[in-house]
C-alpha cells in the first residue's frame, strides 16, 4: 500500500488494516439500541439520593451499578469516538459522539450527589462497612482517593451546575480538534516537478525527506497556513483555559497546574522539577543541535532541517509486517508472556494502521474492553515501526491493568501512561543497537535515539513550559491572543535550540498544530515517563527476570495506588531529579559516540 501521496478514502481501506469496531458493537443500529438502555440510566443513579450512607449494602450496590455504567458508557463512546476519528468528516458519527456525551452529562448531574455524600460519611462508619461487608473493600483505594479531596469539594447543588457545565468544557478541544483535521487544508507542494500532498498525517515524513527543498516547502505550507488562521487557533486555546480557570476556582485551587495534576495525585513539585532539570542541561540540547549542523554541512541550520536523517542514505524502507516482526524481535526481554498479547493484538485488527482522508492524525491507544483500540497513520519508515511499539506499549498497559484490576482501579493515570509506550521504545533501540556491526547503521540509529531524547524529553518540556507560562499569563488576567502565544513559543524555541540554528519566524505558529495543548497539563509526563522507561529498560536489560516481574506487576496495577508508588513497585523514585538527570546522562554519551561515529 502506498504511504506517500495516495491517500485513499475510508471505503477504500482494505478490512485488514482497520480495527475491529464490530467487536464493540456489531452495528450501528444495536449501538443505538444500548445508547437508549444507558439514557434510563440518570433515572437508577438518582434513586440512591441521601442513601449512600444508609448501610454497607446500598453503598456497595450503587458502587455496582456505577461499574455497570462504567462498563456500557465505555464501549459506547469507544465506539462513536473510533468511528468519528476514522473519518473526522463523516457528521453522523460526530451527531453520535454528541449523544454519548449529551447522556454522560447526564448521568454525571445526576451523580452529583456521589461525593458530597461519601465525604458525609464518618471514618467510623466507613471502617465498619468494611467489616459488615468485605466485598466493599473492593473500592477502598477510590474511598480514599475522594475523600483525600474533602477541601475541593463543593455541595450537592454546586457540583450539579458543574456537572451540567461538562458538555460546553469539551467545546473548544472538540471544535479545534475538528478544524485541524476535517476542515484545515495545506497548499499541494511541487519541487522539482513532483507534487507532495500536506497534511497532518504527512507532515513529519516530508520534514524527514532528504531534499531541503521539499522540507522547506512542506514546513512553509503548514505553518503558513496555521498563520493564516491563528486569531482562530488562538481563540479555541483561550476558551480552553478560561474554562480550566473557572473548574480550578470553583474547586478552590490556587491555580489550574494544582487543579489538573490534583486528580492525578501527582505533586506540582515533580512538574517543576522536570522544568528546571530539563533547563540546567539544556547545554547538551545546544551541543546536539551543534553536531548536526556540522553532520549536514550546512552553512545555516533550519527549524525544518531537524528531522531529517544525519546519517545520508542510511534511511530504511520498514513496511507494517517487517514492523511487527522487529518489534516482536525486540521485545523479547519482556518474556514470552508479553510477546503472546502482543500478537493477539497484531493479529486481531486491535490497530488502525494506515492514514485515510479525513482520518484523526497522529497515534494513539485507548484502553477499554473487550482489547484496546490503536490509531496509526503509518508511513513506512523506522520512526512510524517506533510508534507502534510505542503505542503497544499503552495497549498492553492497559490490557493487563483491565484484566488483573476490578472495573473501579482498572484505570491508570496519565502521569504514568506514558511509562509502557517509551519502554518498548527504548528496548527496541537496544535491540536495534545490538544487532548491527555496520557502523554507518548504528549512527543511523543513535540518531534516531538522539531524535527520541530531543523530541520526548527536551521538546515536551518546552510544550510543559509553554503550557505552564500560557495559563500563568492568563491568570494574570492577560488574554490569550495569537500574538501573545506565538511570542511565547517563539522565545522558547530560541532558549531551547540555541545559536547553531535559524529559528524560522513560522515556527511561532507551530503551537497552533499541537492537539495536547488541550489535555491539560498532559505533555510533562512524556518526559517524565521517558525519563521512567529508560530507568526501567536497563534494569530489565541488566537484571533480567526480577526486574520483568516488577515491572509486569506494574502494568498490572492500573490505579490501585498512587502513580508515585506504582513507579516505585518498578524501581523508579520520580519524586526526585534522578530519572531525569540520569537519562540525560545516557544522551550525553550518546552525542559523543555520534560525534565519533561520524568522523
Amino acid at each position: 500500500m502506498s504511504t506517500q501521496n495516495s491517500i485513499p478514502k475510508r471505503a477504500d481501506v482494505e478490512k485488514r488494516f482497520t480495527w475491529a469496531t464490530e467487536d464493540l458493537f456489531g452495528s450501528d443500529e444495536l449501538w443505538f439500541e444500548e445508547l437508549n438502555r444507558c439514557a434510563l440510566m440518570p433515572e437508577k443513579v438518582a434513586a440512591y439520593r441521601g442513601r449512600l450512607g444508609e448501610s454497607a449494602k446500598t453503598l456497595y450496590e450503587y458502587f455496582q451499578l456505577s461499574d455497570e455504567i462504567d462498563l456500557k458508557m465505555s464501549a459506547l463512546f469507544s465506539y462513536a469516538s473510533r468511528k468519528s476519528d476514522q473519518d473526522t468528516a463523516n457528521g453522523f458519527y460526530q451527531d453520535m459522539r454528541g449523544r454519548i456525551m449529551s447522556v454522560g452529562v447526564k448521568i454525571d448531574s445526576a451523580s452529583a450527589f456521589e461525593v458530597p455524600e461519601l465525604l458525609a460519611i464518618s471514618d467510623e462508619t466507613l471502617d465498619k462497612f468494611f467489616a459488615e461487608l468485605p466485598e466493599l473493600k473492593r473500592y477502598e483505594r477510590y474511598l480514599k482517593k475522594v475523600r483525600r479531596r474533602r477541601s475541593h469539594i463543593l455541595t450537592d447543588a454546586e457540583e450539579a451546575l458543574l456537572a451540567s457545565a461538562g458538555e460546553v468544557s469539551s467545546a473548544p478541544s472538540d471544535t479545534a480538534s475538528i478544524f485541524r483535521n476535517a476542515d484545515l487544508k495545506f497548499p499541494d507542494i511541487t519541487v522539482k516537478g513532483k507534487t507532495y500532498k500536506v497534511t497532518q498525517g504527512s507532515f513529519v515524513p516530508l520534514l524527514e525527506n532528504a531534499d531541503v527543498e521539499v522540507r522547506k516547502a512542506a514546513f512553509l505550507s503548514m505553518y503558513n497556513t496555521f498563520e493564516s488562521f491563528k486569531n482562530t487557533c488562538a481563540a479555541f486555546l483561550d476558551s480552553q483555559v478560561k474554562q480550566l480557570m473557572f473548574h480550578a476556582k470553583a474547586r478552590k485551587y490556587n491555580n489550574t497546574m494544582e487543579a489538573s495534576l490534583d486528580r492525578t495525585e501527582v505533586p506540582v513539585s515533580v512538574y517543576h522539577n522536570l522544568i528546571s532539570a530539563v533547563n540546567a542541561n539544556i547545554g547538551l540540547l545546544h551541543r546536539y543541535i551543534a553536531l548536526r549542523k556540522k553532520l549536514m554541512n550546512v552553512d545555516e541550520l533550519h527549524m525544518y532541517d531537524i528531522y531529517t536523517s544525519i546519517v545520508p542514505g542510511a534511511d530504511e524502507y520498514i513496511d507494517f509486517e517487517t514492523a511487527k516482526t522487529t518489534i516482536l524481535e525486540g521485545l523479547k526481554p519482556l518474556g514470552e508472556d508479553y510477546l503472546d498479547m502482543l500478537r493477539e493484538g497484531f493479529n486481531n485488527r486491535w490497530i488502525d494502521v494506515y492514514e485515510n482522508e479525513g482520518k484523526r492524525s497522529g497515534a494513539y491507544s485507548a484502553g477499554g474492553r473487550p482489547h484496546p483500540f490503536v490509531l496509526m497513520n503509518y508511513k513506512d519508515t523506522l520512526d512510524s515501526m517506533f510508534t507502534l511499539a510505542h503505542e503497544m506499549g499503552h495497549a498492553l498497559h492497559s490490557y493487563l491493568s483491565v484484566k488483573h484490576q476490578p472495573i473501579v482501579n482498572s484505570q491508570y493515570v496519565i502521569f504514568v501512561a506514558e511509562v509502557a509506550s517509551t519502554c518498548n521504545e527504548v528496548l527496541l533501540m537496544h535491540h536495534l543497537l545490538g544487532k548491527t556491526t555496520d557502523k554507518k547503521q548504528r549512527a543511523y540509529l543513535i540518531n534516531n535515539f538522539l531524535e527520541q531524547f530531543r523530541t520526548t524529553l527536551y521538546r515536551q518540556t518546552m510544550f510543559a513550559e509553554f503550557e505552564m507560562l500560557m495559563n500563568q499569563a492568563a491568570e494574570r488576567g492577560e488574554s490569550l491572543t495569537a500574538d501573545t502565544l506565538s511570542k511565547i513559543y517563539y522565545d522558547l524555541n530560541c532558549k531551547y535550540y540555541g545559536d547553531s540554528i535559524v529559528v524560522d519566524k513560522e515556527i511561532a505558529y507551530e503551537w497552533a498544530r499541537i492537539p495536547h495543548f488541550f489535555y491539560n497539563f498532559y505533555v510533562f509526563q512524556y518526559s517524565t515517563g521517558f525519563s521512567s522507561a529508560v530507568a526501567i529498560a536497563n534494569r530489565i536489560l541488566k537484571e533480567g527476570q526480577p526486574a520483568v516481574d516488577d515491572y509486569i506487576r506494574f502494568l498490572s496495577s492500573g490505579g490501585s495506588q498512587d502513580p508515585i508508588s506504582l513507579l516505585k513497585i518498578a524501581g523508579v523514585d520520580m519524586t526526585t531529579a534522578k530519572p531525569v538527570e540520569d537519562a540525560l546522562k545516557l544522551f550525553d554519551e550518546l552525542i559523543s559516540e555520534m560525534d565519533e561515529l561520524m568522523k
